[in-house]
């Protein structure tokens, strides 16, 4: 049996780019959202996605990656492309990594310096993704009208990010916080209503392919459950976050889970609008592909390489799989010395009782 390996990379893309999008998204979503919340909330917000955003990029390296080596020729013309979005997506990326460091060693109004950086970084790396978006999926197409409607799905991008941020932070975080979360989820999901509704518009007046893909009744109705599935996630999303509020209603995680279900069903329809195009209507995978040899050697290195990416993504997701809240004596420590530098451990929800222990004798803190 011959492997379509054009076919196999083209969805071990599409896999690395759904990955990033839903992992990197929640914590560039949570950058975004840092101007909301005050010091001891900014906190707590950077803290909570400090394990896990090394390893979400890393799905960003293996998506471009694949594209440079399997899809060559797609390459070039996407890359040419969105040139100076992706410059600017990678300034954005840059920014906050760096802010995200050095703000944790800063003080005073460094310190608040950073913050507004680490929120500059995150908001700039995801208006560049949504305007490559909008550019791809209208065809690379000249002209005023396509860059407004990309800067139209660039906000969405933008407020889908931050429902994923915001369904994270309910699932991680407690008290104020958590609640002030609920109300950004629902903002952000009236973005992503946006964005979602713009972009199934567009593709099928952008190409007559993607038109008849969806609309050729009544072959196609049994698409139309993709649709109605995304609709039936978004109201569950809704409706989950306001049942927060009431104790034990459902479960801090179950926000996050339908937010991950919108995108992974977003993805899933435009992914079947697009193929078996890379490049909308003018280049197949297969003729954009490299040659089947060079394919089995690269082939060969995903099989070796792929695997540990899984396994460090599972294995940190794992380790910190519970909820935080601040431990008071490293805090205490950091706060109380110049070793600012220390990382801000938190404690599991189920260790509070044994955290107020300690307040209580330790006295109220005086720094």
């Amino acid at each position: 049996m011959t492997l379509d390996l054009p076919l196999i990379f083209a969805v071990l893309m599409g896999i690395a780019v759904l990955a990033y999008v839903v992992l990197d998204g929640y914590d560039l979503g949570v950058g975004m959202l840092m101007p909301a919340a005050d010091a001891r909330e900014q906190d707590v917000m950077v803290s909570s996605i400090g394990p896990f955003w090394d390893a979400n990029e890393t799905w960003l390296v293996l998506g471009v990656g694949l594209l440079l080596v399997a899809f060559p020729a797609a390459h070039g013309v996407v890359l040419t492309a969105l040139y100076l979005p992706v410059v600017v997506m990678l300034i954005g990326l840059m920014l906050r990594g760096v802010a995200f460091e050095l703000r944790v060693k800063a003080e005073g109004w460094h310190r608040e310096l950073w913050n507004w950086l680490f929120w500059f970084g995150s908001f700039v790396a995801s208006l560049a993704q949504g305007l490559m978006l909008g550019a791809y999926i209208t065809g690379f197409e000249p002209g005023f009208g396509y860059l407004l409607f990309s800067l139209v799905v660039a906000g969405g991008v933008c407020g889908g990010y931050v429902m994923l941020g915001a369904t994270w932070l309910i699932w991680r975080t407690e008290g104020a916080l958590q609640r002030k979360a609920i109300g950004w989820t629902r903002w952000g999901l009236l973005w992503v209503a946006l964005g979602v509704a713009l972009v199934s518009l567009a593709t099928p007046l952008a190409s007559e392919t993607v038109r008849d893909k969806w609309f050729d009744f009544p072959r196609t109705l049994g698409l139309m459950l993709l649709p109605l599935a995304s609709a039936a996630a978004w109201l569950w999303v809704w409706r989950a976050s306001g049942r927060i509020r009431k104790a034990g209603a459902v479960p801090d995680w179950a926000p996050f889970a339908g937010a991950v279900a919108i995108y992974v069903l977003a993805f899933l329809g435009l992914a079947y609008s697009l193929f078996p195009y890379v490049v909308m209507d003018r280049i197949t995978i297969w003729e954009a592909a490299a040659h089947p040899s060079s394919l089995k050697v690269v082939l060969i290195g995903v099989v070796i390489v792929l695997p540990f990416i899984l396994g460090w993504t599972v294995f940190v997701y794992r380790v910190f799989r519970h909820a935080r809240t601040p431990c008071p004596v490293l805090t205490s420590l950091r706060a109380g010395s110049r070793l600012s530098g220390l990382w801000p451990y938190y404690l599991p929800k189920g260790a509070r009782r044994e955290r107020d222990q300690w307040q209580r004798h330790r006295g109220p803190d005086k720094t």
